[in-house]
């Protein structure tokens, strides 16, 4: 069981990383569609597992874009892991509603707050809607690939059995 855990994990990092390829233009290199790969995870795995994907595609995804903000980028990663963890407990509790509602204010308006102080309000406030525009776009492809993918999912294990 602990190997198709670590199986899987690494799997949904595999796929953020791919996603984090995936830039979404903005004044924030690093901006991509590298959590719905997470956020789908939170279906299948733990949510820690969940977390430690999600940290992985954003790691990954500053790397391509060069670490535009350097070292902040472990607060970010770091954020990313405790939104996602939250996320899928929502997720396993049967909050549906509130996990996508929770994942939009929470990555969008709250995880960016430290830059207000760490940068300046000005960066705070021109980044919030390119960063609010990606969490958006992030929970909606999430949202659609999440169920038809469980459908799958669920279709396939009715087969081997």
């Amino acid at each position: 069981m602990q190997l198709k855990r670590l199986t899987l994990t690494a799997f949904f990092a595999a796929l953020c990383v791919i996603g984090g390829l995936i830039k979404i233009p903005s004044n924030i290199g690093s901006l991509a569609l590298d959590t719905v790969p997470a956020l789908i995870s939170a279906a299948f795995l733990p949510p820690v597992f969940s977390g430690i994907a999600a940290m992985l595609g954003h790691t990954a995804s500053a790397m391509y874009a060069g670490f535009p903000f350097g070292p902040l980028h472990v607060l970010i990663a770091l954020e990313m892991f405790v939104i996602v963890i939250i996320f899928a407990r929502l997720h396993k509790a049967g909050r549906n509603l509130t996990k996508w509602a929770f994942f939009i204010v929470a990555n969008g308006l709250i995880a960016p707050l430290p830059f207000y102080f760490l940068i300046s309000p000005a960066f705070f406030l021109s980044a919030i809607p390119f960063l609010l525009l990606a969490t958006i776009v992030n929970a909606v492809v999430a949202a659609v690939v999440m169920p038809a993918l469980q459908h799958v999912v669920a279709g396939r294990m009715g087969e081997l059995r």
